[in-house]
């Protein structure tokens, strides 16, 4: 989108939002999303806007604004508070430093697995949700991406294996992961990665299956290790006075359609993770289950960076934290 259309869509907004609710009805909704047609968030939140539109007759008709097309990532959640368009979803631990309760889902070995990772969600959603509140923004759903994983030149059972490794880092979380797995972070772009290893850069990264198998990681990697170390989420938020101006059953066909999307978007991601490991392993990957010290390991890293998380999010990430482990 040009500048100008996009500045022609701004004061349209803003000139909707003086006017007042009356004339929210009946509404033409566009949605920016981060992500390409072909990740399977965007296709979820693409059946969720297909859904939507049958449920209410066409009264609510929303236009999926992929990749970035429409506003920057960076921008979704700040165009959506101001009205300027009245949907869009983010990763959620992009906001982790405005309130460390938006990055829970990110912390290493804290929830590793999907089952964990739904109950995590469920005890930190009331949290979410009220930080998102407070902002003017209802929460419609989250879903998560595939876990994090790890990939490795060589098999690793032992823990001591990673000791001395060069570790790829890629934020202050897998920096302090790879110190306490006794390894050298190394800042490396994901468009490096096959470079880095290629040259000896990096000896081991952690990512999700659907990044290493979308990098060909089997040129440069042999074993993946199924760690699932955190399984970061995508939101989907609605301006709340957009949401409001809707018709009571227009209002509950988009929760509806959300619950809905919530729980087909977990499904999908699930899947997403089976046919990317397969994918990997048809590479000529290794695909291993981590030793029983190696998960020994692991489980008190968990430990060390949630109590580091908590010093940070205070009562309000304890409450959470209490909240998952009383499931």
């Amino acid at each position: 989108m040009t500048l100008h259309a996009r500045s022609h869509l701004l004061g349209v907004a803003l000139g909707l939002a003086a006017a007042g609710p009356a004339l929210a009805q009946g509404q033409n909704w566009d949605m920016p999303t981060p992500y390409g047609d072909g990740i399977f968030h965007t296709q979820n939140i693409m059946q969720f806007a297909d859904e939507l539109r049958e449920a209410t007759d066409g009264a609510l008709d929303i236009t999926v604004h992929s990749a970035n097309s429409l506003f920057g990532h960076a921008e979704i959640r700040d165009v959506v508070r101001q009205g300027v368009v009245p949907i869009g979803e983010i990763l959620l631990s992009r906001l982790a430093n405005e309130n460390p309760a938006f990055g829970v889902d990110s912390i290493p070995f804290l929830a590793a697995s999907y089952d964990d990772a739904a109950a995590l969600w469920e005890a930190s959603r009331p949290t979410i949700e009220e930080l998102f509140e407070a902002e003017g923004l209802t929460v419609l759903f989250s879903v998560p991406w595939p876990g994090q994983s790890l990939f490795l030149r060589q098999p690793v059972e032992d823990p001591a294996d990673m000791e001395g490794l060069s570790f790829r880092a890629y934020n202050v979380a897998t920096e302090r992961l790879a110190e306490l797995l006794g390894a050298t972070p190394t800042q490396v772009e994901e468009g490096d990665i096959p470079t880095a290893f290629s040259t000896g850069r990096v000896e081991a990264m952690i990512t999700s299956p659907s990044t290493g198998a979308n990098a060909q990681a089997w040129d440069f990697t042999s074993h993946y290790i199924d760690t699932q170390a955190w399984l970061p989420k995508n939101i989907v938020f609605v301006n709340s006075s957009a949401l409001q101006a809707l018709s009571e059953d227009d209002q509950a066909a988009l929760m509806d359609a959300a619950a809905a999307a919530e729980a087909r978007g977990w499904e999908m991601s699930m899947a997403e993770t089976a046919e990317k490991i397969a994918a990997l392993e048809a590479g000529g990957m290794e695909i291993m289950q981590p030793s029983e010290a190696l998960a020994a390991r692991l489980a008190e890293i968990g430990e060390t960076m949630t109590a580091e998380w908590l010093e940070e999010a205070g009562e309000t990430g304890q409450a959470i934290i209490d909240a998952f482990n009383d499931r």
